[in-house]
């Protein structure tokens, strides 16, 4: 029996498609992976590329088969930038962070319950931590930028969201919610998030809160690289650093809503 699909159900479906494709901007995604990815069947996947592809949303490399985001979203992007695109204000801090540090520097948003990160630049140092890169999505509590959000959300609405243990089945046991408040707990304490390992072992990073001109927390700066380059004793130079930043970032948001 053919699967039916009305009103909101296609735009939420459409719109975990796109995401999915998102994350894998350059090499693209086949029609099983992004099946995986957002949980639905093949075939409604199929019906949902195939009339994105008729619209320009979406494209398909004929040699691999691989789904890639079409030149229409390009196209949309360019128009929605001039409201919505905030990596300008952010640049220059992502780039000092990146140089006085080596390791690798990044400015994430978020988006309901995601980190979604918009800007990357490498430093010095020439071993680096492939984790985290334009374009990837991180739920909140995972990866340092994504603690940095969630530590300072509201007490309610963070407490909600660590009431279950959503993210263990996917990130490991470390990802309870008993975990992440513990976390939380850490991050209010000393201004900064921490990230030691538990993503991928070895990698580490750590992130701070930027805040939008209402004072929510809405974006988050960080740093990633390797564990013998996070030892305790650069916590708090690190940590400083990103602190300055993120309140810089957060000076430019507030002039810039005014202007």
């Amino acid at each position: 029996m053919t699967e039916v699909i009305r009103g909101g159900q296609v735009v939420s479906r459409v719109g975990s498609v796109l995401r999915a494709l998102s994350t894998s901007p350059t090499h693209g995604l086949t029609t099983a992976e992004i099946a995986g990815a957002t949980g639905l069947s093949r075939p409604t996947v199929h019906r949902l590329l195939a009339a994105l592809l008729a619209e320009g949303f979406v494209d398909r490399e004929a040699s691999d088969a691989r789904w890639h985001v079409g030149p229409e979203l390009y196209l949309l992007g360019t128009l929605a930038a001039d409201r919505y695109d905030v990596t300008e204000l952010a640049r220059e801090s992502v780039r000092a962070l990146a140089e006085l540090t080596g390791e690798s520097a990044f400015f994430s948003a978020r988006r309901g319950d995601e980190t979604i990160c918009l800007m990357r630049e490498d430093g010095s140092f020439p071993i680096r931590s492939f984790v985290l890169y334009e374009g990837v999505r991180f739920p909140l509590g995972v990866a340092s930028a994504g603690l940095a959000v969630l530590a300072y959300l509201p007490e309610d609405e963070m407490m909600r969201y660590t009431a279950d243990d959503r993210l263990v089945e996917r990130f490991g046991p470390r990802h309870s919610g008993a975990s992440i408040r513990n976390r939380i707990a850490v991050t209010r304490n000393t201004g900064y998030a921490l990230n030691p390992g538990l993503i991928l072992e070895g990698s580490w990073g750590m992130g701070a809160t930027v805040f939008d001109a209402a004072g929510r927390p809405a974006y988050a700066l960080s740093l990633t690289g390797v564990e013998s380059r996070f030892r305790p004793e650069r916590h708090q130079e690190l940590g400083a650093l990103l602190l300055q930043h993120a309140h810089l970032v957060t000076q430019r948001l507030k002039s810039a809503t005014r202007a």
